[in-house]
């Protein structure tokens, strides 16, 4: 509480200061923090402020921005994927195992998984001779992404087409066996929707498809990614945009913006979809033509743009309490060691929008960029 109200009280002042933006550029990199950043009218694209905005820095977070525009603009934002059940059902037994194949569901959860259960019941599941077994043969087993070396990404869950609950446990900690706990967690949901699994060991006769359980729509999926700014949801996606290849989804993305905004892979330089990578290198240029594209694209702009945090109109606290930006300014934020990041839109006090990107790189704070983004808006 006290930290919210003196952002509030600062980010105030900030504004009414007389600092200009270049003195608050020159400022940051005399304490040893590289910046790239610029504000840009949204209709026309005219460059209003700008400070190394080609200056290629590890983007964190905001890397989220570039990967969800590629994804709802390629596979349109009523996208689902389909977690398949497989089995050989006669007379409501299946003989041998039933098998549930993923298909990098990122929001397979319980409460998902028991309406699961109840469509089995429909189709005539009621007993499972063998036992749960999960078919993950949609990963071309990666591991980890180029570049997750030295960075945060244990706090990563594992990245398996079929997990459960982001793979951890119910106290929210990562499942030291993520493929243990996805099958014992289908098995709970199971028999306490009535279907018995018996374990046995007895081999499948004739397995067929029994049902197709398809995901929330992308829409939905980025609104979730963006807003809290979920590595796990994102990393899932991408993996699923490359076929079960993160460098195959990475250089989907990238071959998306070559085509779209002719970004070559030297400008759209990513490892990862999440931002975890310090390997990831974006400019605020970059990031800038990304989201003013997006801005003006009547297809899935509204979705992307809907998906950023609303400063001042979220149900959820916020850091930033500036009642000067409440509803003007929507954003995506980013950060790692040594690295704050933000970009999105805003809206000035007469009403024109503008888009901004600000990276830097360095001993930095949040209210560091914040400083700079009060004075834009007001």
């Amino acid at each position: 509480m006290r930290r919210a109200v003196t952002t509030a009280l600062l980010l105030s002042g900030l504004a009414l200061s007389g600092q200009t933006f270049q003195q608050w550029a020159r400022g940051l990199e005399a304490r040893g923090v590289s910046v790239s950043a610029g504000l840009w009218d949204a209709a026309t694209g005219k460059a209003l402020d700008r400070h190394q905005e080609d200056r290629d820095l590890v983007p964190a977070s905001t890397t989220k921005a570039v990967t969800t525009y590629a994804l709802l603009k390629t596979l349109k934002p009523d996208f689902t994927l389909e977690t398949e059940v497989w089995g050989d059902l006669k007379d409501g037994v299946v003989a041998g195992d039933l098998t549930f194949k993923g298909a990098w569901d990122p929001l397979l959860t319980s409460e998902r998984l028991w309406l699961l259960a109840q469509a089995l019941r429909r189709q005539g599941v009621l007993r499972v001779t063998g036992s749960v077994r999960l078919d993950q043969s949609a990963s071309d087993g990666q591991r980890e992404p180029q570049g997750w070396e030295n960075t945060t990404a244990d706090t990563l869950p594992a990245v398996l087409p079929l997990s459960v609950n982001f793979n951890r446990d119910d106290a929210g900690r990562l499942a030291a066996d993520p493929e243990r706990l996805s099958r014992e967690t289908i098995l709970q949901v199971l028999q306490a929707a009535g279907i018995a699994v018996e374990g046995g060991t007895g081999r499948d006769g004739t397995p067929r498809k029994l049902l197709g359980w398809t995901s929330p729509p992308l829409r939905a999926m980025v609104m979730d990614i963006n807003k809290w700014s979920n590595n796990f949801m994102a990393e899932m996606l991408v993996r699923q945009y490359g076929a079960g290849s993160w460098a195959r989804g990475t250089q989907r993305i990238q071959a998306f913006y070559r085509a779209t905004f002719g970004l070559g892979p030297e400008a759209v330089r990513i490892t990862d979809g999440s931002g975890l990578s310090k390997d990831n290198r974006l400019s605020a240029r970059t990031l800038a033509i990304i989201l003013r594209g997006a801005y003006h694209d009547f297809e899935v702009g509204p979705e992307f743009v809907s998906s950023l945090k609303v400063i001042g109109g979220e149900p959820w606290k916020l850091k930033v309490k500036d009642p000067n930006l409440t509803r003007r300014v929507r954003v995506k934020t980013g950060h790692l060691d040594r690295v704050t990041s933000l970009c999105g839109y805003l809206q000035t006090l007469d009403g024109q929008v503008r888009v901004f990107a600000i990276l830097l790189n360095g001993p930095s704070s949040d209210e560091d960029i914040w400083e700079q983004v009060s004075r834009w808006a007001n």
